[in-house]
């Protein structure tokens, strides 16, 4: 089958720089290690997952950017009447997300309409695609975060082109919705667009902050959780283990297990973040759970 011939064929590039889980990542200076969507990079693929059409993408981070089970993000642009074809993640799971427009997402089988910034992950043994129906381009996102470091899908072959809409998503969704966001401090809000429950590897959580100009994050770190700092809109400081390096709207920052992080708004306008998180371990994971079922019982 071309497509999933193709397809194979693609994440053999993508994957290329491969680290086994839980390996130390490579001391690069900070701002070498922060990623930075570059469209002269993309590169054209046909029938991805057996879709309609073609798209553009590349890799921002790949499964060396953490000691964790992230195995990687993509950037990209799906044209119009183009998409992803329907398929299986059974060892990863995965989350497209349309930064603006409009797309179709189908999650098994059941396709809705979501309005960008928005995304649905695609959990362990389950099946998604994403379609393009309107007349404009759509930037893309996609983030993958297995058991493992090793990525794998299994192709329906379906483009999902023309199918029935349910106006109310039949799956989990997410929106990056500014008006949904909770002070957290002086110039900072907050608010966590997907909770731990809804992932069945370490992926443990999908927040959303907004910094006002001049705003900044206390500094802090953690033994037990990773996370990637995906630039919406905005431009800041970012300060890792006491590096500095200036960020931009398409920039995505790795902070690893124990990495002491930091962002400010160095700019006149809002800087937006949405934050990955992914565990070290299960075991990281149901602590970050418990403790969450503790404050809310304490309330």
């Amino acid at each position: 089958m071309r497509g999933t011939a193709v397809i194979a064929a693609t994440f053999t590039w993508l994957l290329s720089m491969g680290a086994p889980l839980h390996a130390e990542p490579a001391k690069n200076p900070l701002a070498e290690r922060i990623a930075h969507t570059d469209p002269a990079a993309y590169r054209k693929l046909s029938s991805v997952h057996a879709g309609a059409g073609a798209m553009d993408f590349a890799p921002l981070l790949g499964t060396d950017a953490l000691s964790t089970a992230l195995i990687f993000i993509h950037r990209g642009v799906i044209p119009p009447r183009s998409g992803i074809g329907q398929h299986f993640h059974n060892r990863c799971e995965e989350m497209f997300v349309v930064l603006d427009g409009t797309a179709q997402f189908t999650i098994d089988g059941r396709t809705s309409e979501l309005r960008g910034p928005a995304g649905a992950p695609n959990r362990l043994g389950h099946s998604h695609a994403i379609y393009n129906a309107s007349d404009r381009p759509v930037q893309w996102l996609n983030i993958n975060v297995g058991l493992t470091k090793e990525y794998d899908a299994f192709n329906l072959d379906d483009p999902r082109v023309g199918v029935a809409l349910d106006p109310i998503p039949q799956f989990i969704s997410m929106r990056l919705d500014r008006s949904l966001l909770k002070p957290a401090k002086d110039g900072v809000q907050y608010r966590r667009a997907l909770e731990p429950s809804v992932f069945y590897t370490t992926w443990s959580y999908v927040d959303h902050l907004l910094l006002a100009p001049g705003a900044a994050t206390p500094g802090n770190s953690s033994a037990e959780m990773s996370e990637v700092y995906y630039v919406v809109a905005g431009t800041g400081k970012a300060l890792v283990d006491g590096e500095t390096s200036a960020i931009r709207s398409g920039d995505a920052i790795p902070v690893d297990l124990r990495q002491n992080k930091s962002f400010s708004n160095t700019g006149n306008e809002p800087l937006e973040l949405m934050v990955i998180g992914v565990a070290r371990d299960m075991a990281a994971k149901d602590a970050l759970i418990a403790s969450a079922a503790a404050r809310r019982t304490n309330r």
